[in-house]
């Protein structure tokens, strides 16, 4: 706590240095005063203990659920450590002779008030979580008063860790030279049923910056942000020689696959493409054998333009995708189990929806209404009371269904924000810090079309058109807290304006079933549909009119980055006079350069100051190019990213801020010209409001509700294109830091050029929307589907392959695929089932210890022999938890010390032995504790000793002489191999 409050910028250091001497000075004064004994039980169980001393000793601190430290007189502890050994429980003095946070402490109460008194604690810049008084405290508060209860009351560690946990926290940090606590940590988030990540800093013999950049890597694996770049600030990264040094007998590189027939490239090809690109008519005539260069003057202008559109065109077809939906089985009728609470707008309780959900769900269902103006806190107050009401009535997983989007209305009067999408982001917050495990449900009506990526002059004779875009929005808000908290998503389902019958049986039928492998739905009257991005190229077939960009074009966000791109390319194909509207108008940065630049390229330029959000301003700016050429396109690439952050920490007003630059304006314009015939009307949208991506929740449904948006207008019959955007170079849509956090994830930057060409391409086609993104599956797989799989992408045959792959390396990795382990042991004989789970530890305990095989980790050696301590042993259990499907305990490597005894009770775990005859004879349990206690014996001498005192008690009890002890030539005809090389470095004193 005082390395903790010196960082938060409670205390200086100076301060944090004086306390710690002076609690090391206090700490000396009662040497000689008592002990300290760790015990392996909870703390009800060790209260129970503590009470027969009457106050001569006390809990000093709690661990973690199963760990407690007891500080007292030293006689008393020798007590304590007699009933313990008597009772089983595992307890072991510490290595001190005082008795921190016990009584002893009071009688140099006086001396560390005065000595602390000079400290003076402020308010702290970090919030600081006190073990002391269990609760988050103001760290003002901490002076000589406070480090004196610190010294003298209970460390409440694990308590501190479960209020951590109940209060969302999911990443903890041990900040010290060697993390002690990180064990007792990881047993008290296993226990709490939490999905948390754990780790250290620095270890003992182990603390320099590779250490600590290896932790931070343990994070960032995980799934935490990391700020990297202090670590290069001053060495800048740079490619370096992998090691050649020959005589480690070990390999750095891959090794190359054999290649195909197919894929060796002809030399002479190569030059010839070469000089084609270089326009190199000598070159390209020495390739081709000619003696006059002057015959090529005609022809490589051509070729060269025609490799270079090949590029283009294959580069573009690469980043093309479009959402499509596919129809699904019927759902089968399902029993409802559990309970539901249906969540609706207080003003719609008696929509046909509301009422015929309730009536489906029957009598495990209750409607809680929700009022326009509820917020978080509300919320979160009804949803526990309403919750805990529920789960006292029915047994099974709580159900939330929200049909808040029955509320269509514009929220505080933003054009096309709904208010749904405000109540429905303080619901999932309020869901977030209730606690309360519940599976959340989002259905709409009219949000989505099946016929969505219908494209060219007939798009508009859809027979699913969309009926209320702004509900979209909450699609996208949605699927990020989906993402953001998988354990608590049931999906997404779009429903049809009539609910007929039929439309309600498959309703309550995705409802109540298990929901399959697909999160996203649209009930139509043809059946279920389910959402897909598939790869979408342009077919080689596709002819189209190109977009000819004349008169006026209108540009929202015109002065911007990508604004900027398209006007440049605009003014270069054409159009006559551009407007390019920003908030600040001729005053934005770089607008004046902008301006010249263009009109260099042959178009009159406006920079016209505009909020877009404004619908009178966007009026008046449009009134005033009544006397222009004629307004022929727009482009509506104005919006706002904001920071990324997590649906449990974004306030409304930053939600609405985000989603308002977005829609409000597309809205504006769309309803301004309505009547006006354009060529085009263009919505730069984003990939986040088609895959969601974490922490960016309103920013997902700004960009969801354009596309839907550009789906109703063509509807309509009006034009309109929205492109979802990966990342674009020379910013716009992301800063650069968020560009580079884009690129290691897999979505690089595209080139503006490119993409400017893909978005003319777009509207020439008549898309309504697509998908413009460079997305590296390989990168973006991972990250994507942390938390489970993502049905969207099951048809992308990049993802297919990546899936096959690595469900393939595992099954090389570990001998098991999948969850079908316990299938694959029992199907072998038990000595096959012992080598397998042998090989499946060995494996795992290499790749913890980083050796490159497994010949190190020999199976009678022990655990802490091989190199083992409590941090190496929680990793282990991490892997074997990942590879089996167990929950595994953290002490796994000290409960079961060698990797034939782990394995022994993997397969226990995996294939519980059958009950045998006689299990209810009271002497068997005696026995069992006997057999833990043979394998918790470690060392052979011991072992040794305890199997012949067995065969000793067990000749007795037959009335027979003992066997002879087993010999060395005995123990090598029943021995494997591995055994046998044990057996061999044993006996002749090896290792």
């Amino acid at each position: 706590e005082i390395a903790a409050a010196c960082v938060a910028g409670a205390l200086t250091l100076e301060d944090g240095a004086r306390v710690v001497a002076l609690r090391s000075k206090a700490i000396r004064a009662l040497s000689g005063r008592g002990g300290m004994v760790s015990v392996a039980l909870s703390s009800s169980g060790v209260a129970e203990l503590v009470e027969r001393w009457g106050g001569r000793v006390s809990v000093a601190a709690v661990n973690g659920p199963s760990s407690v430290v007891v500080s007292g007189d030293a006689d008393a502890l020798d007590e304590l450590m007699d009933v313990c050994r008597e009772r089983g429980v595992r307890a072991r003095r510490i290595d001190v002779d005082y008795a921190s946070h016990s009584a002893h402490v009071e009688s140099i109460e006086g001396t560390l008030a005065e000595a602390l008194a000079p400290v003076a604690p402020r308010e702290s810049s970090v919030p600081l979580f006190s073990t002391v008084t269990g609760e988050w405290l103001d760290t003002a508060e901490m002076d000589g008063g406070y480090w004196y209860a610190n010294l003298r009351r209970t460390v409440e560690f694990a308590p501190a860790v479960e209020a951590l946990i109940a209060a969302g926290h999911r990443t903890f940090v041990e900040v010290s030279p060697h993390p002690v606590l990180t064990v007792p940590l990881q047993e008290t988030v296993d226990v709490a049923g939490a999905d948390a990540v754990v780790t250290g800093t620095l270890r003992r013999d182990d603390g320099g910056l590779s250490r600590l950049y290896t932790s931070l890597g343990e994070l960032y694996v995980n799934g935490v942000e990391v700020d990297w770049s202090p670590a290069f600030a001053v060495p800048r990264p740079r490619l370096v020689d992998l090691p050649t040094y020959a005589f480690q007998r070990r390999r750095y590189w891959l090794e190359s696959g054999p290649s195909s027939v197919a894929g060796v490239a002809d030399p002479v090809e190569a030059r010839f493409w070469e000089s084609v690109e270089r326009a190199d008519v000598e070159g390209l005539a020495a390739t081709l054998g000619l003696t006059d260069p002057g015959a090529l003057g005609e022809v490589l202008p051509a070729l060269s333009s025609w490799r270079q559109g090949r590029q283009q065109r294959s580069t573009v077809d690469g980043w093309r995708y479009r959402v499509t939906w596919r129809p699904q089985p019927e759902p089968e009728i399902s029993e409802v189990t559990g309970s539901w609470l249906i969540v609706a707008p207080a003003d719609h309780l008696d929509d046909d929806l509301v009422q015929a959900t309730a009536r489906g769900l029957g009598e495990r269902a209750r409607v809680m209404p929700v009022s326009a103006t509820a917020d978080r806190a509300d919320l979160a107050a009804m949803l526990a009371a309403q919750l805990a009401a529920l789960h006292g009535d029915a047994d099974g997983r709580l159900h939330l269904v929200s049909l808040l989007a029955l509320d269509d209305r514009d929220a505080d009067g933003h054009r096309g924000v709904p208010s749904s999408l405000l109540s429905t982001m303080a619901l999932t917050q309020a869901l977030a810090d209730s606690q309360v495990n519940a599976r959340l449900w989002a259905v709409t009506q009219g949000a989505v079309s099946i016929d969505g990526s219908a494209r060219g002059p007939e798009a508009h004779r859809a027979s699913d058109p969309i009926r209320d875009p702004g509900q979209a929005a909450i699609w996208g808000l949605a699927r990020v807290f989906g993402l953001d908290h998988s354990a608590r998503w049931g999906g997404l389902i779009d429903l049809p304006g009539t609910l007929d019958d039929d439309a309600l049986r498959r309703f309550l039928s995705l409802l109540s079933g298990d929901g399959g492998s697909q999160d996203e739905y649209a009930v139509r009257p043809s059946g279920v549909h389910a959402r897909r991005m598939v790869r979408a190229p342009l077919a080689p077939s596709a002819v189209a009119e190109p977009w000819q960009p004349r008169g006026t074009v209108l540009i929202t966000g015109g002065t911007g980055a990508l604004g900027a791109q398209v006007a440049r390319a605009l003014a270069g194909g054409g159009a006559e006079h551009l407007v390019l509207v920003g908030r600040r108008g001729p005053d934005a940065p770089g607008a004046s350069a902008l301006s010249a630049e263009l009109t260099a390229l042959g178009a009159r330029v406006t920079v016209a100051a505009c909020d877009v959000t404004d619908r009178a301003a966007v009026a008046k700016l449009l009134d005033s190019l009544a006397d222009e050429a004629p307004l022929t396109a727009v482009v509506h690439a104005a919006g706002v990213v904001g920071e990324a952050r997590p649906l449990d920490e974004t306030s409304l007003d930053d939600a609405m801020a985000a989603v308002h630059a977005k829609i409000s304006g597309a809205c504006h314009l769309d309803e301004l010209l309505a009547d006006h015939p354009l060529d085009a009307f263009v919505l730069f949208s984003s990939g986040a409001g088609v895959w969601g991506n974490g922490g960016q929740g309103p920013y997902a449904a700004a960009n969801a509700a354009l596309d839907a948006l550009a789906e109703w207008r063509r509807a309509q019959g009006r034009p309109a294109t929205s492109i979802a955007w990966g990342a674009w170079a020379g910013g716009g849509m992301v800063d650069e830091a968020v560009a580079e956090q884009l690129a290691r994830r897999g979505v690089p930057a595209m080139d503006p050029g490119l993409a400017v060409h893909a978005l003319r391409e777009a509207v020439d086609q008549g898309e309504t929307t697509l998908v413009v993104a460079d997305i590296r599956w390989d990168r973006f797989l991972p990250a994507y589907t942390v938390s489970g799989p993502r049905p969207l992408l099951d048809e992308i045959p990049d993802v297919r392959q990546l899936l096959a792959d690595q469900e393939e390396a595992q099954a090389d990795e570990t001998g098991e695929k999948g969850s079908d382990l316990p299938d694959r042991l029992a199907a072998l004989a038990e000595p096959k089932r012992k080598r397998m789970l042998l090989d499946l530890v060995r494996t795992h305990a290499s790749a913890v210890l980083g050796h490159s095989s497994t010949e190190a980790v020999r199976p009678a050696r022990a655990f802490r022999e091989l190199g083992f301590d409590s941090l190496t042993g929680v990793e282990l259990r991490n892997r074997l938890n990942t590879a089996t499907g167990l929950k595994l305990p953290t002490t796994l490597v000290f409960d079961h010390p060698t990797p034939t005894a782990l394995a022994a009770y993997l397969r226990d775990a995996l294939l519980p032995p059958e009950p045998e005859a006689g299990d209810d004879i009271p002497v068997l349990p005696e026995l069992r504790q006997v057999a833990s206690a043979l394998r918790a014996a470690t060392d052979d001498d011991t072992r040794r000793a305890l199997t012949e005192g067995l065969r000793g008690l067990l000749a007795h009890w037959d009335g027979q002489e003992p066997p002879p002890a087993k010999t060395v030539d005995d123990e090598l005809a029943e021995a494997s191999d591995e055994d046998m090389f044990d057996l061999i470095d044993r006996e002749l004193g090896i290792g």
